[in-house]
């Protein structure tokens, strides 16, 4: 048996190099592979000693040769195959072990591989006779089975055959991506192509069996992009029953939400509580307990169920006070006391206690429904308050300011048509996902209740009429900001100053499907 090794993640590289020739698999290896293995003291050839012909082109081409690829490819039951082989003196390899440069870390035309994808391809197509490693996750059980049985199932060698091409597309499709921006000579993509290139090759792998989808008849899963390491990748679950789809859909939802409310508010805690993607309540606090119980008192109905976002750290303090609430589905934090956890735990033992990373920002948005796609860049809060225009009479004072900037950071992430009450740095009334823009105020006015008095409203798209403004004024709504921009804006904006309340307007749509 012979097996040709050349990789640049060598790790468990000489263990497993030794294990194939404890089985007296003869080595062949390459560049630094092979350099690898001679100051490891491992017996093997070099695969010019092989071609008979020198690595050339600054090591462009060392393994391009029908004595290494005849060798592959070669369709062991077809005796012509064989008679060609024995002709040309070539040796049929059994094993290749590649991964192949990791483009995406310091792309360039150099670290384009092209001899190693060659081999993979070429062995992973032959399958039915070679197996193809492709990570060093692989060496143990290749290993293994080889040690039981001598050699490898067909099962097997299937299975790291579709693993080598989902390894090559991966290659491919972060090359792809690197051109799309331009590469090294390229010319720069325009605006469109910067978000929308010409084809989109997104590469998934499975990061987690989730323990159901929306509903538990579905089966649900977290992926993530190829060779990326997404913050839910750092996510610790410290209690809880295992996680479904919708529990890292609202998590996610959440835990974005509250670190954007302490992006705007530094000086301030933060705490966010959704359910179904959508705040019950968001609060600013002078201290994380303060913002909790903030937000639990906005609607501690909706809360039951729902997440539970905290932008800092959960001591027992703060644990006894969420554990005194509804119950949770998740809570997520920055971090967990021990003691924050026994509590958790004995009060709460079904709930998700999540300790979490910074999320990165998001990219692009794809929604799928069959064969279509919709792609578009993430949405932003892209005009900050200091731009926003004032157009009525009343003009904001700065505590209208904060409570109009919570009310519209919120309603941009909930679900359109959306409007949102804030008061004294909390957001108390929450209409999400209505069809109508009034019912959508209704909503709120009857969640904040007493608070809708002097609070400020988010619309995330403009009144088209002045009965969804009307619905919040007849309440003691004291300020509206929305983006205006509709044909009747100066019918709402007259409403406002006959209701003597402040309108202001962004110029910036947030709906949210």
């Amino acid at each position: 048996m012979r097996a040709l090794l050349s990789v640049y993640d060598k790790t468990g590289l000489i263990e497993f190099a030794k294990g194939l020739a404890a089985l007296d698999v003869e080595l062949i290896a390459s560049g630094g592979t092979a350099r690898a293995l001679a100051e490891a003291g491992v017996e093997h050839l070099d695969v010019a000693d092989v071609t008979g012909f020198p690595e050339m082109l600054d090591g462009r081409v060392k393994t391009l040769h029908p004595r290494i690829h005849g060798g592959i490819l070669a369709d062991r039951s077809k005796p012509e195959h064989m008679s060609a082989l024995f002709a040309h003196e070539i040796t049929p390899i059994d094993i290749v072990v590649c991964n192949l440069y990791p483009f995406s870390s310091d792309p360039s035309i150099e670290l384009i591989d092209i001899g190693g994808p060659s081999m993979v391809r070429a062995a992973a197509k032959n399958h039915q006779h070679v197996g193809v490693l492709t990570s060093p996750e692989q060496y143990s059980e290749v290993l293994d089975e080889l040690q039981r049985g001598g050699e490898l199932s067909h099962a097997t060698r299937h299975r790291l055959a579709r693993a080598a091409f989902a390894h090559t597309a991966a290659y491919d499709a972060q090359i792809v991506r690197w051109l799309d921006g331009g590469g090294e000579i390229g010319p720069p993509p325009s605006d469109i192509d910067k978000v929308l290139p010409e084809t989109l090759h997104v590469n998934l792998e499975r990061a987690s069996v989730l323990r159901y989808g929306e509903n538990p008849h579905q089966i649900g899963g977290r992926y993530r992009v190829a060779g990326t390491t997404p913050w839910w990748d750092g996510v610790v679950q410290h209690a809880g029953t295992p996680l479904s789809y919708l529990n890292l859909f609202d998590a996610d939802a959440a835990w974005r939400l509250v670190h954007e409310l302490r992006s705007d508010w530094p000086g301030f805690s933060a705490v966010a509580i959704m359910k179904h993607a959508n705040a019950s309540g968001a609060a600013l606090g002078t201290s994380l307990a303060d913002a909790f119980t903030k937000a639990l008192a906005a609607d501690p109905q909706s809360a039951f169920g729902g997440i539970v976002a905290v932008e800092g750290t959960i001591d027992a303090a703060l644990a006894e006070l969420i554990a005194a609430g509804p119950q949770a589905d998740v809570i997520i934090a920055s971090s967990f006391d021990e003691d924050a956890i026994a509590v958790l735990v004995k009060r709460r033992k079904a709930t998700r206690l999540l300790s979490a990373p910074t999320p990165e920002p998001l990219a692009l948005s794809i929604r799928t429904f069959g064969d279509t796609a919709l792609v578009q860049n993430a949405d932003e809060l892209l005009v900050p308050v200091s731009e926003w225009r004032c157009v009525t009479d009343e003009t904001p004072s700065a505590q209208q300011l904060q409570d109009l900037s919570i009310a519209w950071r919120v309603c941009a992430r909930t679900t359109s048509n959306a409007i949102v009450i804030a008061k004294d740095g909390v957001a108390v009334g929450v209409g999400a996902g209505q069809q109508s823009r009034v019912v959508a105020a209704g909503i709120a006015t009857a969640k904040a209740g007493p608070l809708a008095l002097g609070g400020a409203a988010a619309s995330d798209a403009f009144f088209p009429f002045a009965d969804g403004l009307e619905s919040l004024t007849s309440v003691g709504v004291s300020a509206v900001v929305q983006p205006g921009g509709s044909v009747r804006d100066q019918e709402v904006i007259d409403a406002a100053n006959a209701a003597r309340i402040v309108m202001m307007l962004t110029g910036e749509r947030h709906f949210r499907h």
